[in-house]
């Protein structure tokens, strides 16, 4: 299965990358990492996990249970200030809002995303669970493919992201990489950080946007940037190599919708999102 655990929750790369500096009350300081790129941008899961992170340090709750983000201008490598409000608290979950700002060329700030969120504590959930879901249907993780199984295709930009991922995905959803894409819109994989990190609530706000795009199974290759994403924590996940499927159903206009499950080691669903993104011209 995946490597031994080296890094821990708290002391990793991830945890150095998304971690924010209060500056004064509800105002934050961070770097955006050049790690996290993919083709033009910032991946819109790492962006997701930082303003998550300064979230958690605003609300009196710590745990993401639902967050809403519009991406408003592409991020890009660098400082970045994050200013967050609280509107609501309540006995179970507190509500709260952040902006990711960074500045141009003339020092003015642009923002680059805006986020709702409510937070609570999973860790208080019940054991209740009524469901029709199921884990996706893929190989065991040593017949799925990763990056030792040979260089992934060439796509223009930068493909920093890769290096900090432990990826491995579904044979069948892999034909993008021979030039034989399948068309259905389907993604599917294990998933866990390089450095063995184990997953936890604001990484999960990463594994929902880390996959290659559905956009590439339907013969589209380039950069595919959200407009809108919304992520679910539905609880806290196992240790252990997580197994995502997104999945695209419609295509129209020069947008597509991505539909992600995200599946712990005890066969629990512990996120969800949903994203529209711009297709590759």
């Amino acid at each position: 299965m995946a490597q031994a655990v080296q890094a821990t929750i708290g002391d990793s790369e991830f945890d150095r990358d998304t971690a924010v500096t209060r500056r004064a009350p509800g105002v934050y300081d961070a770097e955006l990492s050049a790690g996290w790129t993919i083709i033009q941008a910032v991946n819109g899961g790492y962006l997701l996990a930082l303003l998550g992170r300064a979230l958690a340090d605003a609300l009196p709750h710590s745990d993401p249970f639902t967050v809403s983000a519009h991406y408003l201008s592409a991020s890009v490598p660098g400082p970045a200030v994050i200013r967050t409000d609280v509107v609501r608290t309540g006995r179970t979950l507190s509500t709260g809002q952040a902006s990711l700002l960074q500045y141009d060329e003339n020092g003015a700030e642009v923002e680059r995303i805006r986020v709702l969120a409510a937070y609570g504590d999973l860790d208080g959930l019940t054991d209740d669970v009524h469901t029709s879901a199921v884990p996706p249907r893929m190989p065991p993780y040593e017949r799925c493919l990763g990056a030792s199984d040979g260089p992934p295709p060439p796509v223009p930009g930068s493909s920093a992201i890769l290096d900090r991922l432990n990826l491995r995905l579904d044979p069948a959803t892999v034909g993008w990489a021979v030039g034989a894409p399948s068309g259905k819109g389907e993604m599917r994989g294990w998933f866990g950080l390089a450095d063995g990190r184990d997953a936890d609530p604001l990484s999960l706000l990463l594994t929902v946007d880390a996959l290659p795009p559905t956009s590439f199974e339907l013969g589209l290759k380039g950069w595919t940037p959200t407009v809108e994403l919304t992520a679910h924590v539905r609880c806290r996940p196992a240790p252990g190599p997580l197994r995502v499927a997104i999945t695209t159903r419609n295509l129209a206009g020069g947008f597509l919708e991505e539909d992600a499950e995200v599946w712990d080691s005890r066969d629990r669903l512990v996120a969800q999102s949903r994203q529209l993104a711009k297709a590759p011209r």
